[in-house]
């Protein structure tokens, strides 16, 4: 049967839409490569990268494609040059803060996204070129106030009310550059201040001199003392933060392996150090965010037991000592939680989901005091029972902070997020069912009228959605006998199969989505909790209920005493004397358990030693480059020099024994980026072995022939 070919006919054009190309270079078009020195401003590292990452990534692209397709090759060719010849410090907090700009843009969301992986792409593949300790450097490595002339003193809980902000948002919430006194913003406009520095930065990085160079305000002050992990807190660089190199950053911080305060005096300084046991001082352990957690869940079972004693004496006619014990802690521990979110700004404060539960027991205790007081001034006995009432609501926040520790763990970790974005779609379809509801109270009110009461009929139609739909048929000979029935099984379906299994549903799609990157969440979480904890510009820290006798002595001494050195010195005094006890059961724990290892705090992470961290020394890393090129040089002539006296076979089995190990290193590479991203590490695992056992057989036979080659020389040589 002949095959019917349609044609078309000449010079008809085609009216369908070109298919979207896939993700990948011009061909015949290469961007050019950054040049960036050692005394590049931050403002110019930033200008520098976006208009390399605009010129390269131009089209939308996801995250795994930039990863391993050739759309982001452009992203390796800068991650290699970086490597070799770029040696400013500032280099991850430039690609972080222009993930935090992409990442943020409304305006074709598509391709800012693309750009918005490829900067947090090519800042954790620049840590694999170096060391961990040079990592450690480039990732606390502090971005410098060029206009602060003046030496930066640390400052003090009682210096002022909105005077002491930590290093996450230090910078983030002045108003000006280098005012002294900052006002407060609101999490909205932390969030505006940031986006519009990168975004006016990058809007002028074609025109710089039109706009008047260095003599208008620099756009990239707000991130001023904020250090490369910070700034990918605030982008949301998650998979960033997920990453190996990272997290051992971080799980340093959290041990106290590596500090920021080294000891308690008048002129200490805020530098990220690695902790000495040697030199530091005793009393800088109390910074250390593992030993701060312990301290907090000792004191929210002491707290509990308070609790429990209170509900249990229950006076109705007076304010027992035991209540009194719970007023001091319930103040101590608003005071802390206040003094939290002055340091750490509302957007971090709000990622911790138990920082909601503290508000709420802030809320209740306060509620609850107001009560009591009331009740007993005006002698009423039902407002003291309301407020044991309250009181007793406690219970349902205070019970799981208690077991907040758990949320530390990756098991219980790992589930918090899944429940706070199942909580927030849950709150989201309960609106649809509120207003399906409202619209069938109201018919079935007015058809029911003569039999049912409105509060009657709320608690019917509750039942009914709750799965009790018999109560629904014993409604229907109550309504109007047209309507009512048709109207009730109508409800029914709704609520029973409808409603419930579209809920149903929903959910376990959202804990589907969101258990794929559940493991980004928790560190991301994770990571916020140590670096809050950590990195506080505040000089001393007072453990609850301490904060009160801090508040009580040196807040009114500050209505007519200055603050200087001396004020500073007695906060010192009195934190070392008061948290003594403390500092000693620390101090006993680390002689149990790493009193064998001390004076070995490098031994954690690998490269070149130095005692201060977190500013890399630009003539070291050109060095380490300049070395890294020669050496790499050096091994190519030598690697000609022996292929040209090696015999033909020889060198093509050595050639591939050196392809072997290269195929090794990419398939180690490979299942190290396929494990910090969730993906099954059964099959890398066999390719690596697979690969090591080729590599074992050709290095054999590679050793045979050369012995044979050997052989045959000597006996050449002999005759």
């Amino acid at each position: 049967m002949p095959i019917r070919v349609k044609s078309r006919p000449q010079g008809v054009q085609r009216t369908e839409s070109l298919r979207t190309p896939s993700p990948r270079h011009k061909f015949g078009f290469v961007a050019e490569l950054p040049d960036i020195s050692e005394e590049d401003s931050f403002r110019d590292v930033v200008k520098k990268l976006s208009v390399y990452i605009a010129d390269t990534v131009v089209l939308p692209s996801t995250f795994e494609q930039l990863r391993t397709t050739t759309a982001g090759d452009g992203l390796r060719a800068l991650v290699d040059h970086l490597g070799q010849t770029c040696t400013h410090p500032a280099i991850v907090n430039a690609l972080l803060a222009l993930k935090w700009h992409y990442g943020t843009s409304v305006e074709d969301k598509g391709l800012m996204d693309a750009r918005a992986n490829a900067c947090e792409i090519v800042a954790w593949r620049f840590l694999t070129h170096l060391s961990e300790r040079e990592a450690v450097d480039y990732c606390l490595y502090e971005i410098p106030d060029p206009k602060d002339v003046e030496s930066h003193s640390p400052t003090d809980e009682e210096e002022g009310e909105v005077d002491e902000h930590s290093a996450l948002l230090a910078q983030a919430l002045h108003s000006s550059v280098g005012s002294s006194r900052r006002t407060p913003h609101s999490a909205s406009t932390k969030r505006n201040l940031l986006l519009s520095s990168i975004s006016r930065l990058t809007m002028s990085m074609t025109g710089d001199d039109e706009d008047g160079g260095g003599e208008e305000e620099d756009p990239t002050a707000n991130f001023t003392n904020l250090n490369a992990l910070e700034i990918a807190a605030i982008a949301d660089a998650k998979r960033f933060l997920s990453q190996a190199v990272v997290q051992k950053i971080i799980t340093g911080i959290w041990e106290g392996s590596i500090i920021f305060w080294k000891d308690l005096s008048v002129h200490s300084e805020k530098k990220p150090q690695f902790y000495n046991p040697n030199t530091a001082d005793p009393f800088s352990r109390l910074r250390v965010p593992k030993y701060l957690k312990s301290f907090e869940v000792l004191f929210f079972l002491t707290f509990l037991g308070l609790y429990y004693g209170v509900l249990v004496e229950r006076d109705p006619t007076r304010i027992t000592p035991l209540e009194i014990f719970l007023y001091i802690w319930f103040a101590a521990f608003a005071l802390d939680e206040l003094s939290e979110w002055i340091d750490a700004g509302s957007i971090f404060y709000a990622t911790d989901i138990w920082n909601v539960f503290d508000m709420a027991m802030i809320a209740i205790g306060a509620t609850f005091v107001g009560l009591r007081i009331v009740g007993l001034e005006t002698h009423n006995e039902e407002m003291v029972n309301l407020s044991f009432n309250v009181l007793a609501l406690e219970a349902l926040f205070m019970v799981p902070r208690v077991f907040s520790i758990l949320s530390l763990s990756p098991y219980w970790g790992t589930l918090i997020p899944c429940l706070k974005e199942m909580g927030k779609d849950f709150i989201k379809f309960m609106v649809l069912v509120v207003v399906i509801y409202c619209g069938f109270l109201t018919t079935f009110s007015l058809l029911g009228r003569e039999h049912l009461s409105l509060h009657d009929m709320v608690m019917s139609l509750t039942k009914i959605f709750f799965g009790s739909s018999f109560v629904g048929f014993d409604l229907i000979p109550k309504m109007d006998t047209l309507l009512g029935p048709p109207l009730m099984i109508i409800f029914i379906t709704l609520s029973s199969i409808l409603l419930t299994g579209s809920l149903t549903g929903m959910l376990s799609n959202s804990f589907s989505r969101v258990i794929t990157h559940a493991r980004e969440e928790y560190l991301y979480v994770y990571s916020v909790y140590v670096l809050e904890a950590s990195t506080s510009n505040r000089l001393t820290h007072f453990y609850p209920p301490f904060n009160l006798l801090a508040v009580l002595i040196f807040r009114p001494l500050r209505l007519f005493l200055p603050s200087d050195n001396k004020f500073r010195a007695a906060r010192i005094l009195l934190l070392k004397a008061t948290h003594l006890p403390i500092v000693a059961v620390i101090e006993f724990y680390e002689w149990l358990t790493i009193g064998s290892s001390k004076g070995t705090q490098y031994s954690g992470f690998r490269g070149p030693r130095q005692a201060v961290i977190g500013s890399p020394h630009p003539a070291a890393a050109k060095r380490f480059a300049q070395a890294r090129l020669s050496n790499n040089s050096l091994r190519a002539d030598n690697n000609n020099h022996l292929s040209q006296l090696r015999p033909p076979a020889i060198t093509a089995i050595s050639e591939g024994a050196i392809a072997g190990r290269r195929a090794q290193q990419q398939a180690a590479d490979e299942a190290v980026e396929g494990r910090a991203f969730g993906q099954h590490e059964g099959d890398v695992e066999a390719r690596i072995a697979d690969l090591t056992a080729k590599i074992d057989r050709l290095t054999e036979l590679v050793l045979t022939l050369q012995t044979q080659s050997s052989t045959t020389l000597g006996n050449v040589g002999v005759a």
